[in-house]
């Protein structure tokens, strides 16, 4: 069994303490890391901006994006407390998440919404797109405590719909 989990910024302690409870003792780890590729563009962008085309931002910023990826990848390994592998990567997140569970057989992700309440704003809009688009089952878990049950949003409200065969409104 391959598990991916996905170490997202937050919220991956939940997602490796769920990873380690429910696999299998033969299971292989994969810890996947995103770094969003449009960061280190905007700040590049941003450092040419300011001190004319010629020049690029150092290579600190690129050199400090993947020390913080390393750093996270780390702790999360370490949280594990068994044999993985970890992979580092860069671009649209959701994208490269979906990419990295292409072969696994379970991804464990963590809830990084709306945490007080039950519902679909509990997933952000990169979470949501994973869990629709997972090539495997996917264990969505809550970063702590989950909501009461009572937190449900009401349903929606809708007139009252006339029985079959009941004459509707006439025009004047």
């Amino acid at each position: 069994m391959v598990v991916v989990v996905w170490i997202a910024d937050g919220v991956w302690p939940a997602a490796v303490d769920a990873a380690r409870a429910m696999a299998t003792p033969d299971a292989d780890f994969v810890l996947v890391h995103v770094t969003p590729g449009d960061v280190e563009e905007v700040v590049h962008g941003a450092f040419a901006g300011l001190f004319g085309r010629g020049l690029s931002a150092p290579a600190a910023v690129d050199q400090a994006a993947a020390a913080g990826a390393n750093d996270l990848l780390e702790a999360a390994a370490a949280r594990l407390g068994r044999p993985v592998s970890c992979q580092a990567r860069q671009g649209r997140i959701e994208r490269e998440v979906v990419a990295a569970a292409e072969h696994a057989d379970l991804l464990v992700i963590s809830r990084d919404g709306d945490r007080t309440r039950l519902g679909p704003h509990s997933l952000g809009p990169v979470s949501r797109f994973v869990v629709d688009h997972a090539p495997c089952a996917v264990l969505l878990v809550w970063p702590g405590s989950a909501p009461a049950v009572g937190t449900i949003p009401a349903p929606p409200r809708r007139p009252p719909v006339p029985p079959r065969g009941t004459p509707g409104p006439h025009p004047q």
